[in-house]
C-alpha cells in the first residue's frame, strides 16, 4: 500500500505562528514572572531519602534539563527567553520538596541523553516516554500519561475517532518518526487488511502550516501530542477533540522524570511525586496548564516501558 505524503510550504507561516503565541498569552500565563506558579515545602523524609553518594551538579540546587518546544508542556514566555509550562512547574515543586533551588538547563531534544549521562544535569523533565530501550541506560519516575489526540475543525462533520475503522479514508496530519505515526500506520494497516479505505497521511514541518492545512480543508484531522493540540484548541478556538489514544497503543505509555541509571535518585523522585499527588500539589500544576486529563493516580519507578522495535 502506498500512503500519500504531502509536504507543503505556505507563505505567512511565521506570521501565523506569532499570532497564535499572542493569542495564547491571553488565555494562559506566559509571563516570565509566573506569579501563579505552585510551590511546595521541603519534606525532611524525602530529603533524607536521597543517597549521599549522589553528586548534584550544584550545591543546594536541582539542575533539570528541559526542551522548551511543546506548549503547554514547556515553551518560552513572552520575553522569549524564560522557560515556562507544566514541566517547569513540576520541576519547581519537586525541587521545593527536596529543599533545593531549581536551575533549568535548556537542551535540544537529541542532546538530553548525553547531557544526563555526562553529569551536565541531575535529571531531565521534558516529556520523555518510558521505553524498554531507554531503561537500559536511564531510570524513570513517572508523572503523566502519554496521550495523543485526534483534533478536527470546529465545524467538522467528524464526531468521534476511537478505533481504526474511524480513520478509514480520512486525510490525517501527523508527525514523522513518532509514536503517533506508528499508531496511525498500524490502524491503517488493520483497516486495509479488512478491506477498508486507506488513510492519506500528511506531514508538515511547521505547526502553523499544519493548522492552516486543516482549516483550509486540505486535511480532515490532526493526530499529535494531545497536550499541545489541547493548548491550541483552548487558545485559538478553531479545533475540537474527537478522540484520544495512548501514545503506546495498544499499550499504556507514561512520561517520566529521567535520571542516570543506578544513580539512586529515581526512588526519591518517585516518592516526591507520590507525596505531591497525595497533597494535591500535583493536580494544581496539571490544572494550571489544562492537563488534568493526563493525570496518573500513582508515580512508579521504572515501570514496563514501550517495547523495543
Amino acid at each position: 500500500m502506498k500512503l500519500k505524503r504531502t509536504l507543503v510550504t505556505l507563505a505567512g507561516a511565521l506570521t501565523l505562528g506569532a499570532a497564535s503565541l499572542a493569542l495564547a498569552a491571553t488565555s494562559f500565563d506566559l509571563s516570565p514572572e509566573q506569579h501563579g506558579r505552585v510551590r511546595a515545602s521541603a519534606d525532611p523524609a524525602i530529603i533524607k531519602a536521597v543517597p549521599t553518594r549522589f553528586n548534584f551538579v550544584d550545591k543546594d540546587t536541582l539542575t533539570i534539563g528541559i526542551v522548551p518546544a511543546l506548549p503547554p508542556i514547556s515553551t518560552y514566555a513572552t520575553d522569549a527567553k524564560t522557560v515556562v509550562g507544566f514541566d517547569v512547574d513540576l520541576s519547581q515543586v519537586v525541587a521545593d520538596s527536596l529543599g533545593r533551588k531549581l536551575k533549568l538547563v535548556v537542551l535540544a531534544w537529541p542532546d538530553w541523553p548525553l547531557a544526563l549521562q555526562s553529569g551536565k544535569v541531575d535529571a531531565v523533565v521534558s516529556n520523555v516516554t518510558v521505553t524498554e530501550e531507554r531503561k537500559e541506560k536511564f531510570d524513570f519516575s513517572t508523572y503523566r500519561r502519554d496521550e495523543v489526540g485526534f483534533y478536527v475543525r470546529k465545524d467538522s462533520a467528524i464526531k468521534a475517532i476511537h478505533e481504526p475503522k474511524d480513520i478509514a479514508g480520512l486525510r490525517i496530519i501527523t508527525d514523522a518518526g513518532t509514536n503517533q505515526e506508528k499508531v496511525l500506520l498500524e490502524w491503517d494497516k488493520e483497516n486495509v487488511a479488512h478491506g477498508l479505505k486507506p488513510v492519506s497521511v500528511q506531514y508538515y514541518d511547521d505547526d502553523a502550516v499544519r493548522t492552516l492545512a486543516l482549516q483550509s480543508g486540505r486535511a480532515d484531522a490532526i493526530f499529535s501530542v494531545n497536550a499541545v493540540l489541547a493548548w491550541q484548541a483552548a487558545t485559538q478556538g478553531k479545533t475540537r477533540l474527537v478522540g484520544t489514544v495512548s501514545g503506546g497503543w495498544p499499550r499504556t505509555a507514561e512520561v517520566a522524570i529521567t535520571t542516570r541509571k543506578g544513580s539512586g535518585l529515581a526512588d526519591p523522585l518517585t516518592q516526591t511525586l507520590n507525596e505531591l499527588i497525595r497533597d494535591g500539589k500535583y493536580r494544581q500544576v496539571l490544572d494550571r496548564w489544562n492537563l488534568d486529563s493526563e493525570a496518573i493516580e500513582r508515580a512508579s519507578t521504572n515501570p514496563p516501558g514501550l517495547p523495543k522495535t
